[in-house]
């Protein structure tokens, strides 16, 4: 795949990006998405294209100055199992590093992509960010058969408590 091109989208890809979301969302993976909402979004997507037609796509969606989200992402049929998916959401973490979220959430079907990802399945109710956004619109709310998945982007190390001296604890 040498003529593979990594990009941030622009307006004028919205056709292509609801044309690749749509097909995708007729298998019964993704959400409809307006071409409109794409058109003013684009600027959040980042592309893989290949000799000028548009394979894959993803988008880093804000939720809270903390939390952003994987949202729509697809790849074309005829790229599927090349890496892709993955490039996409190694692209979209670092820009979410780069942009000061603290969090990366995505909501899938299949958690195994994600799992691979170093995603972890936590409850739903630890994103407030997603449910006041989108979920308490969505007629499936409380029914929702997604897996809510989350990563964290912030070094964890620092957050760890050091011992400051060598004393010992008697545990009963």
């Amino acid at each position: 795949m040498t003529d593979l091109v990594v990009r941030t989208a622009t307006a004028a890809d919205a056709e292509a990006l609801h044309a690749l979301i749509s097909g995708h969302q007729n298998e019964g993976h993704l959400l409809p998405r307006e071409l409109g909402e794409l058109r003013q979004h684009a600027a959040r997507f980042i592309v893989c294209e290949v000799a000028g037609e548009l394979k894959a796509c993803v988008e880093l969606a804000p939720l809270s100055p903390a939390v952003a989200e994987v949202r729509s992402l697809v790849v074309a049929q005829d790229f599927r199992r090349v890496g892709l998916a993955a490039r996409l959401v190694g692209e979209i973490r670092a820009r979410a590093r780069v942009s000061g979220y603290q969090e990366l959430c995505a909501f899938t079907h299949d958690p195994r992509f994600f799992v691979r990802q170093n995603f972890s399945i936590v409850p739903h109710v630890w994103l407030p960010e997603k449910i006041a956004h989108d979920c308490h619109t969505c007629p499936l709310f409380r029914r929702c058969e997604q897996f809510a998945m989350l990563l964290p982007l912030v070094d964890l190390q620092r957050y760890t408590a050091e011992p400051t001296d060598d004393r010992r604890v008697a545990v009963a």
